[in-house]
């Protein structure tokens, strides 16, 4: 099992494609693991040398006691790229990943050719909601959350016509490491950059889910009035658009990672 030892903790990690194709990396979202990019895997490891990792706290890297924070959280992707050695990426973060990727593009943008943050915020929801959550975690496990957690992710239509694939995902949840999620809520109660955005510089593709309720296309319009060089790409989805329209949420990867900004 490819386990980068780095920034003080284990970091689990995949590569596939070719070592002469662009690198493209992959960030998840909070209680998932990097399986969940298999649909964009699958469609585009003949144009990208992909890579994916599990954030701290989930899958099978490692949990460490917290507190997390943002910055340990991009830290270690900076660590795993020195580790790999890998100068840039593409790279390509959704909810809690998109938070990773703005911070990357603001605090190491010369490790970053193309930014896409999806279905994110500056700010990710409220700070006491975030602590109000990691206490509960601790102490009545990932259950409660976990039963609650489709109807975030996905939209009722989606829920009907795939109900296996969203409880595989809902027990992924349900059987991570609540120590681990619990701290990366934490990170979320404190992560702020909306003042930092305006300082990404290199071009940026931010997608809304139209039907997002966790983050919406007005959090999605502020990024963009503060990041100089993005656009805006809506999708018909809600919170995991990459999971839910995996055909349109590839075409948009292709389109923005292998061509100029201008021609989205």
């Amino acid at each position: 099992m490819p386990i980068a030892q780095v920034n003080q903790t284990e970091i689990f990690f995949t590569r596939l494609g070719s070592a002469d194709l662009p690198v493209l990396l992959f960030s998840n979202s909070l209680g998932t693991t990097s399986d969940m990019w298999q649909s964009q895997v699958a469609k585009l490891c003949d144009s990208f040398h992909i890579i994916r990792y599990d954030t701290r706290g989930h899958g099978r890297s490692a949990s460490p006691k917290g507190p997390y924070s943002l910055d340990m959280l991009g830290q270690d992707v900076v660590a795993l790229l020195d580790y790999l050695e890998i100068e840039r990426v593409n790279f390509c973060g959704i909810s809690m990943g998109g938070l990773t990727g703005q911070w990357m593009g603001i605090h190491a943008p010369h490790r970053i050719e193309r930014l896409l943050i999806a279905n994110t915020a500056a700010k990710v929801g409220v700070s006491s909601a975030w602590l109000s959550r990691a206490a509960q975690v601790r102490a009545e496990g990932l259950g409660s959350i976990a039963d609650t957690a489709e109807k975030r992710w996905f939209t009722s239509e989606f829920l009907s016509a795939y109900p296996d694939r969203v409880a595989a995902m809902v027990e992924t949840l349900r059987d991570a490491n609540q120590e681990g999620y619990a701290s990366c809520c934490e990170a979320l109660a404190e992560a702020d950059l909306t003042d930092q955005i305006k300082n990404i510089t290199c071009d940026t593709l931010i997608i809304a889910g139209a039907l997002d309720p966790v983050t919406t296309i007005e959090d999605a319009r502020v990024m963009q009035r503060s990041i100089r060089k993005s656009v805006i790409q809506t999708i018909d989805a809600s919170h995991l658009s990459s999971i839910e329209q995996p055909k349109e949420f590839n075409t948009a990867i292709s389109e923005f990672f292998l061509s100029s900004l201008t021609e989205l």
